[in-house]
């Protein structure tokens, strides 16, 4: 395995030094306490895991009520949350990683039952029940996103990652089948990206009013949707096009494998992340993903010249230590399946220990037991 590559130094168009190209994926633990703040068993995930490790992204965090899509999310809405969010970027940056909070809201996707406000969404949804956002509703959280942000300068993060991707609410205005609005929000493909662009603005504003050059901004991406208007890579590479022209810091895509092909719209013989890489051509570095577990799978990945980064997920909640493991060439000792009978070694919570049990496809495999492999 050569590690040299992974252990590169990368600095970002604000100056900023990120010490190697490993990014731990934003992952939803589902233990943040009902007020919305980050729970002891957050912080306990977190604190062993940021060693040896360039970016660790937090998971996605809520910017506004009505958006909850995920039980025990944790949140950046007021003040009450801002003594939560300063003890996860402490217990980061004392790891001598850079913190990351990823900024999210559901839309259509959000659950009832743990929001107060109505679920709303681009158009209204006839499966989820989600009724239609006014002008004023989007203008609301455009504002929400930047809330979030100006939270998390205040909590003293590094950065946050704008999720616009899994078919969430920044996703759901940018596809032809969650927006069919006929106003300057939806319609022809300009203007179904306007939302997004309005995000990465407000969120750009917010950086500007602190005077925190040195803030990164990343936004996070799915390349394809099924369906008849879903997103292909042509819709992909117009987004691509615009990303660029901002003042961002970096891209993430979010894929089920490093080298899943492209399937609408692109090359259907070329892995999609290559094409998402030329398409950037240099402009920002990029964060590949997608069940890469050791240093050599991992070295391998970025040996290919597609990503400038790494975001790992499932071998992180594995091996703790992951990128010191790497770094001191310790390979053998990296897992790739979960034990069962260790609980007590990985402090997921009790939620993801059920799933776990459950073989569910968003966590590792199973040790000893067969199980389809899914991308974190």
């Amino acid at each position: 395995m050569n590690s040299n590559k992974i252990f590169e130094k990368y600095v970002l168009n604000n100056g900023v030094e990120i010490k190697n190209r490993l990014a731990v994926a934003p992952m939803t633990l589902f233990v943040a306490n009902e007020d919305g703040t980050f729970s002891d068993e957050d912080f306990r995930f977190m604190s062993k895991r940021g060693e040896n490790i360039g970016m660790f992204i937090v998971e996605a965090t809520l910017v506004a009520d009505g958006g909850k899509a995920f039980t025990r999310q944790p949140e950046a809405i007021n003040e009450t949350h801002l003594p939560a969010l300063k003890k996860v970027a402490e217990i980061l940056q004392k790891q001598g990683t850079k913190a990351i909070l990823q900024i999210h809201h559901g839309g259509r996707l959000a659950i009832p039952a743990v929001n107060t406000n109505d679920i709303t969404a681009p158009s209204y949804d006839e499966k989820t029940g989600a009724r239609e956002m006014t002008v004023q509703e989007i203008n609301n959280l455009i504002k929400a996103f930047g809330n979030a942000t100006d939270l998390a300068i205040q909590a003293g993060f590094d950065g946050v990652e704008i999720h616009g991707a899994n078919r969430y609410l920044i996703q759901q205005f940018y596809s032809g089948i969650t927006n069919r609005r006929t106003d300057e929000w939806g319609g022809n493909i300009e203007k179904r990206m306007k939302f997004p662009l309005a995000v990465i603005d407000e969120v750009n504003k917010v950086k500007s009013k602190h005077n925190a050059d040195k803030f990164i901004i990343g936004y996070r991406f799915s390349p394809e949707e099924p369906g008849e208007n879903g997103l292909t890579m042509v819709e992909t590479f117009a987004l691509i096009d615009e990303l660029v022209k901002k003042p961002l810091q970096y891209l993430h895509v979010s894929l089920p494998d490093f080298y899943i092909n492209a399937y609408r719209g692109g090359d259907t013989k070329k892995p999609a992340i290559q094409q998402i890489h030329d398409r950037i051509n240099g402009k920002l570095p990029l964060i590949g993903v997608g069940n890469l577990y050791t240093g050599e799978q991992i070295a391998k990945a970025l040996d290919t010249g597609w990503a400038e980064f790494t975001a790992l997920g499932k071998t992180v909640i594995l091996n703790h230590n992951i990128g010191t493991l790497i770094l001191e060439k310790r390979e053998n000792e990296i897992e790739t399946e979960l034990d069962l009978e260790r609980e007590d070694k990985y402090d997921l919570g009790e939620f993801l220990w059920e799933r776990a049990k459950e073989k569910s496809p968003l966590l590792p495999p199973i040790k000893n037991k067969k199980q389809q492999y899914s991308s974190m």
